[in-house]
């Protein structure tokens, strides 16, 4: 491309036009160009991706949402959705895709149901990725525009998502469509182009009919509005043929305008803000804190819940995530933004960096509960893109003369944005499985952070079952699958019919009924099970893979023996217990299941040096398994080990805070010692953690008659007798 001619000085520094140079009409094809690729390549993709285990959540919603417009308000289904609380999200992206679907007549059973919000997802994902590549253009030109462009969509969590996320990348495209439209209409004050200011007040109706967060947008317009008229209004006030109080009344007019427009355009869209259009929406925002869901999430390699990690948290995700050319680049607009700020429009650098950089800054210090990498931040990221994307055309720039260090520089952020791309083409299905090379790709972060956490390699699971003729519509005999992402399995098999039986079973609950093949991802397993290799396990027959890791297994079960051995447990079938026990572990070696069942099975029958190897080897594959560190603490108490069996149920609950029965547990081993006033709060503890769990009742009411307290008894015994 021709080198940029350098800008003429405006009068108003807030009035710096964009450089333009000789290539500008070239620039622009090419951009029109990679746009309509880009749309094609998205769209495309979507069509291949898995269902996300939130989608449960999401298409009841729909379902209530259409509902609800269909009867005109009749039903009100969608005003209080207790499962997910989703009544407090807006409901654009899922009144747009329920009614397309209903249209057509597409319901959940069909896989053509969740291409149509797949295909939106990933069109609301490039909307997201166009505007940041038009705002980098307002700023600094085509070329900007490009480079910001060729940057997103060579990110692989960003493409990832778009393809299957209708939660956050639908709120991120609203997002930026408010910055774009808000940057051009304030350049264009006080007249500006009818064109953005309807842009503005959509992308501020979508973030808002998104989520209650989607006030945040709102907030940024009045601030930047009033920033822009402090340092431009006076200037244009001065005039000829306009006064100070006409200036002042245009923007009054457009920003108060725009955003009283997005406002209730995103109300029509949000049935529970429809009830009350000040007060809901605040409320929704006010109770998102107070309803964050808490989940173990595993982070640098240790299992935790997610109110539990560290404040750096959503840092070290984006740090590990984004392509290497966004890294550089943001960092380097940082290093560089004495000359951005002096040589652009110095408010919408500003606005850039901060719609980026606030958000990650606000939830670190807000301490809010964050799980899933940083899927919650996902509009944030754009805004960070396009410092990139502008770093990374100054840097080009400043070697305008020189066309070799020019073309060098081209190259080395090609060359940083190399390992994104190829993941995406290797992986089109699932892209934002993605580690950069800081993390050491996507097969070194096993076992240290989450990767399917959607559950979307499912689909390639059951794929793989079709193609080796397990599940076909002829199929002779029925096939019952096991896995914990229920929803995503159900709808994929709901076109076998009765054929198929899908069972949710945890990971660690999969010994607890009969199937004949399992789909199991890496989420939720414990990190040094992965590490150390015991998963997949060995009795895997397909496994997933996304850049050399592991994601999920199809696991055969031959023999029944495991869920046998636990219906003998059960039973109090003890012999019968071990002899399937025995032949499970003999199969599949790294089951830790089984040998927690064999453990406890040969506890049960006194044998207690049998029980203790087979309960270590099951904390061999498994540290947190709950009830193998049970299992050594009662061998402990069998022995007359109370100090030992102490710590070790202590251990348990460090390990599993909501581990009931060692809790249960500590509360005896203190009566025993004469310690009444823990064992009555461990029962309490116990009684929290699972409030339909009876011994600890029974023990709780045994205690209070021990001490006297015939009332506290008597509560027990009447909680004991509404359990019945």
């Amino acid at each position: 491309t021709a080198p940029v001619k350098p800008a003429e000085p405006a009068k108003n520094w807030l009035e710096r036009p964009e450089p333009s140079s000789d290539s500008d009409g070239l620039l622009r094809k090419v951009f029109m160009g990679l746009a309509a690729a880009g749309l094609v390549l998205m769209l495309g993709l979507s069509l291949g991706s898995g269902i996300n285990a939130d989608d449960k959540f999401q298409n009841d919603y729909c379902t209530k949402l259409v509902n609800y417009y269909a009867t005109f308000g009749k039903d009100t289904s969608a005003l209080n959705v207790k499962d997910g609380n989703m009544h407090l999200y807006g409901g654009f992206f899922e009144v747009a895709t329920g009614f397309t679907n209903k249209a057509f007549g597409f319901t959940e059973k069909q896989i053509e149901y969740h291409h149509v919000r797949h295909l939106s997802s990933a069109l609301m994902g490039w909307v997201a990725i166009l505007c940041a590549a038009l705002l980098a253009r307002l700023i600094a030109g085509w070329q900007a525009a490009i480079i910001t462009f060729l940057l997103l969509i060579f990110s692989p969590r960003f493409v990832g998502d778009s393809l299957m996320n209708p939660k956050d990348i639908p709120f991120a495209a609203g997002y930026m469509m408010a910055l774009y439209n808000m940057a051009a209409v304030l350049k264009s004050m006080p007249n500006p182009r009818r064109w953005n200011l309807a842009g503005l007040a959509a992308g501020l109706a979508i973030a808002l009919a998104m989520r209650a967060g989607g006030l945040l947008p709102f907030a940024y317009l009045f601030m930047f509005a009033g920033l822009h008229w402090l340092a431009n209004g006076f200037a244009k006030a001065s005039e000829p043929n306009i006064s100070k109080g006409q200036v002042f009344g245009k923007y009054a007019l457009f920003v108060v305008g725009a955003a009283v427009v997005g406002y209730a355009v995103a109300v029509l869209f949000w049935p529970f803000a429809l009830q009350s259009p000040l007060k809901n929406p605040l409320h929704a925002l006010s109770q998102f804190s107070a309803l964050e869901v808490k989940i173990r999430v595993l982070f640098e390699g240790e299992n935790v819940m997610s109110d539990k990690t560290p404040w750096y948290y959503p840092v070290k995700w984006i740090w590990l995530t984004i392509p290497l050319a966004s890294i550089a680049g943001f960092f380097g607009s940082l290093v560089l933004l004495p000359k951005l700020l002096e040589k652009y429009n110095p408010l919408f650098v500003g606005l850039v960096l901060f719609a980026g950089v606030f958000p990650v800054f606000y939830v670190i210090y807000k301490h809010s509960v964050l799980h899933d990498g940083w899927r919650h931040l996902t509009f944030a990221y754009p805004p960070l893109a396009v410092a990139a994307g502008l770093f990374w055309n100054e840097l080009a720039q400043m070697f305008s003369g020189k066309k070799a260090v020019r073309y060098a520089v081209f190259a080395a952020a090609g060359l940083l944005t190399v390992d994104a791309a190829g993941f995406i083409a290797a992986n089109p299905k699932m892209p934002y499985t993605y580690f950069n090379p800081i993390a050491g790709g996507t097969a070194k972060a096993v076992g240290n952070f989450e990767t399917d956490y959607w559950g979307v390699s499912v689909r390639q699971g059951i794929e793989w079952l079709e193609n080796q003729g397990v599940l076909k519509p002829d199929m002779p005999e029925k096939v019952i699958i096991a896995t914990n992402m229920f929803y995503s399995a159900k709808q994929l098999c709901a076109k076998y019919g009765d054929k198929v039986v899908v069972k949710y079973l945890k990971w660690d609950r999969r010994c607890d009924d009969a199937w004949d093949y399992a789909l199991y991802p890496t989420r939720f397993i414990d990190g040094s099970t992965l590490r150390k290799g015991f998963w997949p396990p060995d009795n895997t027959v397909h496994l997933v893979t996304a850049g050399g890791a592991p994601i999920l297994a199809v696991l055969k079960d031959n023999g029944k023996n495991c869920s046998l051995g636990t219906a003998a447990s059960k039973l109090g079938d003890w012999p019968s217990a071990i002899a399937r026990f025995k032949n499970e572990v003999q199969n599949v070696p790294d089951n830790d299941l089984a040998w927690t069942g064999l453990a406890n099975a040969y506890l049960n029958s006194n044998n207690l040096d049998s029980a203790t190897i087979c309960a270590r080897k099951s904390l061999e594959i498994n540290p947190e398994d709950s009830q193998a560190n049970n299992t050594i603490g009662l061998i402990l108490m069998r022995r007359n080990d109370l100090a030992g069996a102490k710590k070790q149920f202590e251990t348990a609950i460090k390990l599993e805070p909501s581990n009931a029965a060692a809790w249960y547990y500590l509360a005896l081993i203190a009566q025993n010692s004469g310690d009444n006033q823990t064992a009555m709060n461990n029962v309490m503890k116990c009684i929290n953690t699972a409030p339909n769990f009876r011994p600890a009742y029974e023990l709780g009411a045994a205690i209070a008659q021990a001490t006297g307290n015939t009332a506290q008894a008597g509560q027990f015994q009447a909680a004991l007798n509404q359990l019945k």
